[in-house]
Protein backbone atom coordinates (compact mmCIF):
# COMPACT_ATOMS: atom_id res chain seq x y z
CA UNK A 1 0.00 0.00 0.00
CA UNK A 2 2.76 2.28 0.89
CA UNK A 3 4.13 1.80 -2.76
CA UNK A 4 0.71 3.55 -3.89
CA UNK A 5 0.91 6.39 -1.17
CA UNK A 6 3.08 8.69 -3.63
CA UNK A 7 0.83 7.94 -6.69
CA UNK A 8 -2.60 8.60 -4.64
CA UNK A 9 -0.83 12.18 -3.83
CA UNK A 10 0.16 12.89 -6.90
CA UNK A 11 -3.60 12.39 -8.12
CA UNK A 12 -4.75 14.26 -5.08
CA UNK A 13 -2.97 17.37 -5.94
CA UNK A 14 -4.06 17.02 -9.67
CA UNK A 15 -7.72 16.96 -9.12
CA UNK A 16 -7.48 19.81 -6.40
CA UNK A 17 -5.15 21.92 -8.51
CA UNK A 18 -8.10 21.03 -11.40
CA UNK A 19 -10.48 21.95 -9.06
CA UNK A 20 -9.33 25.28 -8.06
CA UNK A 21 -8.42 26.27 -11.77
CA UNK A 22 -11.78 25.56 -12.47
CA UNK A 23 -13.14 27.57 -9.54
CA UNK A 24 -10.67 30.16 -10.63
CA UNK A 25 -12.05 30.37 -14.30
CA UNK A 26 -15.74 30.06 -13.02
CA UNK A 27 -14.86 33.37 -11.07
CA UNK A 28 -13.82 35.04 -13.89
CA UNK A 29 -16.59 33.96 -16.13
CA UNK A 30 -18.78 35.25 -13.99
CA UNK A 31 -16.87 38.32 -12.97
CA UNK A 32 -16.50 39.21 -17.13
CA UNK A 33 -20.61 39.05 -16.84
CA UNK A 34 -21.08 40.83 -14.43
CA UNK A 35 -18.88 43.35 -15.70
CA UNK A 36 -20.73 43.27 -18.97
CA UNK A 37 -23.87 43.42 -17.50
CA UNK A 38 -23.45 46.76 -15.67
CA UNK A 39 -21.98 48.12 -19.04
CA UNK A 40 -25.51 46.72 -21.10
CA UNK A 41 -27.22 49.00 -18.10
CA UNK A 42 -25.06 51.90 -18.07
CA UNK A 43 -25.31 51.78 -22.29
CA UNK A 44 -29.18 51.62 -21.92
CA UNK A 45 -29.06 54.87 -19.73
CA UNK A 46 -26.99 56.91 -22.16
CA UNK A 47 -29.48 55.91 -24.87
CA UNK A 48 -32.18 57.61 -22.87
CA UNK A 49 -30.93 59.81 -21.21
CA UNK A 50 -30.31 61.83 -23.82
CA UNK A 51 -33.96 63.37 -24.61
CA UNK A 52 -34.49 63.59 -20.87
CA UNK A 53 -31.54 66.23 -20.76
CA UNK A 54 -32.68 67.64 -24.15
CA UNK A 55 -36.14 67.97 -23.64
CA UNK A 56 -37.30 71.61 -23.59
CA UNK A 57 -40.53 71.17 -22.34
CA UNK A 58 -40.64 71.49 -18.94
CA UNK A 59 -44.12 69.27 -18.26
CA UNK A 60 -42.87 66.46 -20.23
CA UNK A 61 -39.85 65.99 -18.60
CA UNK A 62 -41.44 66.15 -14.99
CA UNK A 63 -44.01 63.41 -16.42
CA UNK A 64 -41.53 61.19 -17.69
CA UNK A 65 -38.90 61.45 -14.12
CA UNK A 66 -40.49 58.79 -12.59
CA UNK A 67 -40.65 55.73 -15.09
CA UNK A 68 -37.36 57.04 -16.32
CA UNK A 69 -35.78 56.38 -12.94
CA UNK A 70 -37.89 53.38 -12.15
CA UNK A 71 -36.35 51.44 -15.41
CA UNK A 72 -32.94 52.31 -14.69
CA UNK A 73 -33.42 50.83 -10.99
CA UNK A 74 -35.15 47.82 -11.72
CA UNK A 75 -32.28 46.99 -14.19
CA UNK A 76 -29.75 47.92 -11.73
CA UNK A 77 -31.86 45.62 -8.90
CA UNK A 78 -32.00 42.81 -11.30
CA UNK A 79 -28.32 42.85 -11.78
CA UNK A 80 -27.60 42.66 -8.14
CA UNK A 81 -30.24 39.55 -7.83
CA UNK A 82 -28.60 37.70 -10.29
CA UNK A 83 -24.89 38.52 -9.27
CA UNK A 84 -25.44 38.65 -5.58
CA UNK A 85 -24.85 42.70 -5.21
CA UNK A 86 -25.02 44.86 -2.21
CA UNK A 87 -28.87 45.85 -2.08
CA UNK A 88 -28.07 48.39 0.60
CA UNK A 89 -25.51 50.53 -1.48
CA UNK A 90 -23.44 51.03 1.36
CA UNK A 91 -20.43 49.02 0.25
CA UNK A 92 -18.44 52.63 0.38
CA UNK A 93 -19.41 53.45 3.87
CA UNK A 94 -17.95 49.74 5.26
CA UNK A 95 -14.50 50.60 3.31
CA UNK A 96 -14.46 53.65 5.07
CA UNK A 97 -15.87 52.46 8.59
CA UNK A 98 -12.96 49.80 8.04
CA UNK A 99 -10.08 52.44 7.15
CA UNK A 100 -11.49 54.73 9.96
CA UNK A 101 -11.32 51.94 12.92
CA UNK A 102 -7.18 51.04 11.52
CA UNK A 103 -6.56 54.69 12.18
CA UNK A 104 -5.55 55.09 8.07
CA UNK A 105 -8.01 58.13 7.38
CA UNK A 106 -8.46 61.45 9.15
CA UNK A 107 -11.05 62.54 7.13
CA UNK A 108 -13.62 59.62 7.31
CA UNK A 109 -15.90 61.51 8.84
CA UNK A 110 -16.18 64.52 5.81
CA UNK A 111 -16.12 61.20 3.28
CA UNK A 112 -19.06 60.23 5.26
CA UNK A 113 -20.57 63.27 4.86
CA UNK A 114 -20.22 63.12 1.23
CA UNK A 115 -21.44 59.50 0.90
CA UNK A 116 -24.72 60.49 2.97
CA UNK A 117 -25.12 63.53 1.11
CA UNK A 118 -24.96 61.73 -2.44
CA UNK A 119 -27.51 58.49 -0.48
CA UNK A 120 -30.13 61.52 0.20
CA UNK A 121 -30.33 62.09 -3.74
CA UNK A 122 -29.77 58.43 -4.70
CA UNK A 123 -32.84 57.27 -2.50
CA UNK A 124 -34.95 60.07 -3.90
CA UNK A 125 -34.71 58.87 -7.64
CA UNK A 126 -34.65 55.30 -6.39
CA UNK A 127 -37.88 55.68 -4.41
CA UNK A 128 -39.72 58.01 -7.26
CA UNK A 129 -39.04 61.21 -5.23
CA UNK A 130 -37.08 63.08 -7.28
CA UNK A 131 -39.14 66.34 -7.96
CA UNK A 132 -37.18 69.63 -8.99
CA UNK A 133 -38.39 72.54 -7.58
CA UNK A 134 -36.98 73.73 -11.16
CA UNK A 135 -35.51 72.56 -14.17
CA UNK A 136 -33.70 73.79 -17.11
CA UNK A 137 -31.87 72.69 -20.09
CA UNK A 138 -28.97 73.93 -22.61
CA UNK A 139 -26.28 72.93 -24.59
CA UNK A 140 -27.24 69.40 -23.81
CA UNK A 141 -26.73 69.25 -20.10
CA UNK A 142 -30.17 69.81 -17.80
CA UNK A 143 -29.88 71.61 -14.85
CA UNK A 144 -32.41 71.06 -11.62
CA UNK A 145 -32.90 72.78 -8.42
CA UNK A 146 -34.01 70.01 -6.46
CA UNK A 147 -34.91 72.12 -3.45
CA UNK A 148 -35.05 75.45 -2.10
CA UNK A 149 -35.93 75.26 2.11
CA UNK A 150 -34.62 77.48 4.90
CA UNK A 151 -31.61 75.30 6.69
CA UNK A 152 -29.98 75.95 9.66
CA UNK A 153 -25.94 76.30 8.87
CA UNK A 154 -23.69 76.67 11.69
CA UNK A 155 -26.06 78.66 13.95
CA UNK A 156 -28.34 80.79 11.47
CA UNK A 157 -31.10 80.42 8.83
CA UNK A 158 -30.01 80.12 4.88
CA UNK A 159 -31.50 79.49 2.12
CA UNK A 160 -30.65 75.89 0.14
CA UNK A 161 -30.72 75.41 -3.44
CA UNK A 162 -29.76 71.99 -3.91
CA UNK A 163 -28.79 71.20 -7.83
CA UNK A 164 -28.20 68.83 -10.16
CA UNK A 165 -26.90 69.18 -13.30
CA UNK A 166 -27.21 66.13 -15.92
CA UNK A 167 -24.28 65.78 -18.56
CA UNK A 168 -21.41 67.14 -17.87
CA UNK A 169 -18.05 65.98 -20.23
CA UNK A 170 -16.36 63.75 -18.64
CA UNK A 171 -13.25 61.11 -18.88
CA UNK A 172 -11.55 58.48 -17.02
CA UNK A 173 -8.33 58.90 -16.50
CA UNK A 174 -6.22 55.90 -15.63
CA UNK A 175 -3.28 56.34 -13.09
CA UNK A 176 -1.38 53.24 -13.17
CA UNK A 177 -3.22 51.28 -10.15
CA UNK A 178 -5.98 53.86 -10.16
CA UNK A 179 -8.72 54.95 -12.42
CA UNK A 180 -10.48 58.89 -11.90
CA UNK A 181 -13.24 59.83 -13.13
CA UNK A 182 -12.06 63.81 -14.17
CA UNK A 183 -15.34 65.47 -14.98
CA UNK A 184 -15.10 69.13 -16.31
CA UNK A 185 -18.04 71.33 -14.81
CA UNK A 186 -17.13 75.04 -13.68
CA UNK A 187 -20.24 77.06 -12.14
CA UNK A 188 -20.50 81.25 -12.25
CA UNK A 189 -23.63 82.33 -10.68
CA UNK A 190 -25.47 85.60 -10.04
CA UNK A 191 -28.36 86.28 -7.94
CA UNK A 192 -30.30 89.79 -8.46
CA UNK A 193 -32.61 90.92 -5.58
CA UNK A 194 -35.24 93.37 -6.92
CA UNK A 195 -38.11 95.37 -5.99
CA UNK A 196 -41.92 94.99 -6.91
CA UNK A 197 -40.92 97.52 -9.27
CA UNK A 198 -38.07 96.14 -10.55
CA UNK A 199 -35.34 98.36 -8.37
CA UNK A 200 -32.23 96.69 -8.16
CA UNK A 201 -31.49 96.11 -4.41
CA UNK A 202 -28.84 93.72 -3.87
CA UNK A 203 -26.42 91.50 -6.01
CA UNK A 204 -24.83 88.34 -4.98
CA UNK A 205 -21.89 85.84 -6.61
CA UNK A 206 -20.69 82.30 -6.33
CA UNK A 207 -18.49 80.01 -8.23
CA UNK A 208 -18.87 76.27 -7.89
CA UNK A 209 -21.40 74.86 -5.39
CA UNK A 210 -20.81 74.07 -1.94
CA UNK A 211 -20.39 70.01 -2.20
CA UNK A 212 -19.71 69.21 -5.32
CA UNK A 213 -19.72 66.12 -5.89
CA UNK A 214 -18.77 65.61 -9.56
CA UNK A 215 -18.37 61.69 -9.70
CA UNK A 216 -21.51 60.58 -7.35
CA UNK A 217 -20.47 56.78 -8.38
CA UNK A 218 -17.38 57.09 -6.37
CA UNK A 219 -19.69 56.98 -3.32
CA UNK A 220 -22.75 54.33 -4.49
CA UNK A 221 -21.48 52.75 -7.60
CA UNK A 222 -25.24 52.41 -8.89
CA UNK A 223 -25.76 56.26 -8.88
CA UNK A 224 -27.33 57.47 -12.43
CA UNK A 225 -24.56 58.50 -14.26
CA UNK A 226 -22.59 61.19 -15.80
CA UNK A 227 -24.42 63.75 -12.78
CA UNK A 228 -22.82 66.62 -10.72
CA UNK A 229 -24.81 67.52 -7.55
CA UNK A 230 -24.13 70.50 -5.17
CA UNK A 231 -25.78 73.39 -3.22
CA UNK A 232 -25.26 77.21 -3.16
CA UNK A 233 -26.77 78.50 0.57
CA UNK A 234 -27.89 82.26 0.31
CA UNK A 235 -28.29 84.93 3.66
CA UNK A 236 -31.79 85.61 4.26
CA UNK A 237 -33.11 88.62 2.36
CA UNK A 238 -33.86 92.01 3.36
CA UNK A 239 -38.32 91.87 3.65
CA UNK A 240 -38.52 94.57 0.80
CA UNK A 241 -36.94 91.81 -1.43
CA UNK A 242 -39.65 91.05 -4.25
CA UNK A 243 -38.06 89.16 -7.38
CA UNK A 244 -35.09 86.98 -7.40
CA UNK A 245 -33.22 86.47 -10.65
CA UNK A 246 -30.76 83.71 -10.37
CA UNK A 247 -28.48 83.16 -13.48
CA UNK A 248 -26.46 80.43 -13.54
CA UNK A 249 -23.29 79.24 -16.53
CA UNK A 250 -21.95 76.91 -16.63
CA UNK A 251 -18.74 75.57 -18.75
CA UNK A 252 -17.97 71.64 -19.38
CA UNK A 253 -14.85 70.82 -21.66
CA UNK A 254 -15.02 67.73 -23.76
CA UNK A 255 -12.06 65.99 -24.50
CA UNK A 256 -12.27 66.53 -28.30
CA UNK A 257 -11.25 70.29 -27.07
CA UNK A 258 -14.96 71.55 -27.98
CA UNK A 259 -16.72 73.82 -24.94
CA UNK A 260 -19.87 73.77 -23.80
CA UNK A 261 -21.16 77.00 -21.97
CA UNK A 262 -24.61 76.29 -21.27
CA UNK A 263 -26.63 79.43 -19.93
CA UNK A 264 -29.77 79.17 -17.47
CA UNK A 265 -31.85 81.71 -15.62
CA UNK A 266 -34.30 81.47 -13.08
CA UNK A 267 -37.27 84.00 -12.21
CA UNK A 268 -39.38 83.55 -9.00
CA UNK A 269 -41.50 85.92 -6.83
CA UNK A 270 -39.21 85.39 -3.44
CA UNK A 271 -41.32 83.19 -0.65
CA UNK A 272 -42.01 85.49 2.95
CA UNK A 273 -39.99 82.43 4.58
CA UNK A 274 -36.76 83.47 2.48
CA UNK A 275 -36.81 87.26 4.00
CA UNK A 276 -35.69 88.76 7.02
CA UNK A 277 -37.88 90.06 9.65
CA UNK A 278 -39.07 93.74 9.80
CA UNK A 279 -35.87 95.61 11.00
CA UNK A 280 -33.31 92.93 10.46
CA UNK A 281 -30.06 93.67 8.73
CA UNK A 282 -28.52 91.89 5.86
CA UNK A 283 -25.69 90.50 7.20
CA UNK A 284 -22.74 90.67 4.72
CA UNK A 285 -23.74 93.30 2.58
CA UNK A 286 -21.58 95.78 0.99
CA UNK A 287 -21.82 98.97 -0.59
CA UNK A 288 -21.00 99.44 -4.30
CA UNK A 289 -21.58 102.05 -6.68
CA UNK A 290 -23.63 101.49 -9.86
CA UNK A 291 -25.45 103.87 -12.66
CA UNK A 292 -28.85 104.76 -11.54
CA UNK A 293 -30.22 103.60 -14.94
CA UNK A 294 -28.67 100.34 -13.71
CA UNK A 295 -30.55 100.58 -10.31
CA UNK A 296 -33.51 101.36 -10.92
CA UNK A 297 -35.58 100.54 -14.48
CA UNK A 298 -37.97 103.14 -14.24
CA UNK A 299 -35.10 106.34 -14.31
CA UNK A 300 -33.59 104.52 -17.52
CA UNK A 301 -37.26 104.71 -18.76
CA UNK A 302 -37.54 108.41 -17.84
CA UNK A 303 -33.70 108.70 -19.28
CA UNK A 304 -35.03 107.61 -23.06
Amino acid sequence: MKRYFGVIVLVAGVLLGAIMSYRSASARTREAQREADIQRIHAEYLERVGWMRANPDEATYRDELKSFFKNYFEQVDDHLKTFNGNKNFDGYLAELEKRADSGKDERAGDRKAFYEYTRKLFDSMREGRYRPVWTATDKGMRLDVVTSDVVMVMGKPQVRLQLVLWGAQRYLKDEGKVRKMMTSASFDTVWKLTDAKGKLLGEMRGADPSMKIDHPERFIAEFPPQMVLGHYDLDMMPSEVAKLEMTINVSSRATSGGDAAAHYVWKLDVPSEWKLGAGETWEGATQEERPEEEIDPAKKASAE
